[in-house]
């Protein structure tokens, strides 16, 4: 039996009868999103581009499934905040703004802080999600399964997949939209963990760059002066603040200029 929050009050959907054909072709689509998400080179597209092509996958791996958002929250933070969200259509778009931008409730919030998947076959008539459910409803979207994303104990999003018919996620897609999600959030986490890399790698070339031009700008000021590295640096600096304008660029500028003097003397 799949563990999940099912919709208080809501007698769980029976379990489709499935011919033995159509589990086959349930376990080959999951198999199919499964070689997709093995396939991704997470060196070769951005967060967002990953984002997008784990809700592609998920909507073929989860049986039932109209539609699919996928989001990522900011690590290292206790409330949650979401960092990035991809869908694969419009009407997802709509409803994971809502859940984010607007009322701050819904299943995908709620599945990230139980850490359990959550089900919805009514969402008009869903207690848990009082604005969230009714405004969804109206829309014409009634069932809905938000699975966590989880790398050790640490969540760092969900995929929440919708139907526009009611209870259209009984037990089998649960179990089946569960067995995605791992691997997926390993895919996720792999992505989210090379861009900060790659961030703090750009950020550190960039400061290595920056503190080689103020010392070439140190060694100019005092060649001119003939005062010590301090007191050039204490120079830079009023400069600096005195034109509001960043070391870096008041450095940068003093070496350009030294450049172009010197060049023009070999004329």
């Amino acid at each position: 039996m799949a563990d999940y929050d099912a919709q208080p009050g809501r007698k769980p959907p029976p379990e489709p009868e499935l011919s033995p054909a159509q589990l086959q072709a349930d376990e080959l689509d999951l198999h199919a999103g499964l070689i997709g998400l093995a396939r991704i080179v997470a060196d070769g597209c951005s967060v967002d581009e990953m984002l997008s092509q784990v809700a592609q996958f998920a909507v073929q791996a989860i049986p039932g499934a109209d539609g699919a958002g996928v989001t990522l929250i900011h690590p290292d933070h206790q409330a949650l905040r979401i960092q990035a969200w991809s869908v694969t259509t419009e009407f997802v778009r709509v409803i994971d703004a809502l859940q984010y931008e607007e009322l701050d409730e819904g299943p995908c919030i709620s599945c990230m802080r139980s850490r359990r998947p959550a089900v919805s076959g009514s969402l008009g008539s869903d207690r848990r999600w009082p604005h969230f459910g009714g405004r969804v409803a109206r829309m014409g979207v009634h069932s809905v399964l938000a699975l966590p994303l989880t790398v050790g104990d640490q969540v760092i999003g969900a995929i929440n997949s919708y139907a526009h018919s009611r209870d259209a996620f009984a037990e089998h897609a649960v179990a089946l939209g569960t067995q995605f999600s791992v691997p997926a959030a390993v895919s996720v986490y792999n992505a989210q963990l090379l861009a900060s890399t790659r961030q703090r790698t750009t950020q550190l070339q960039e400061a290595l760059r920056t503190r080689a031009v103020i010392d070439q700008a140190i060694g100019i000021v005092r060649s001119r002066s003939g005062g010590t590295a301090q007191e050039a640096f204490e120079r830079l600096s009023r400069i600096s603040q005195k034109e509001h304008i960043k070391l870096a660029e008041v450095a940068e500028q003093l070496v350009d200029e030294a450049v172009r003097r010197a060049r023009a003397r070999q004329r």
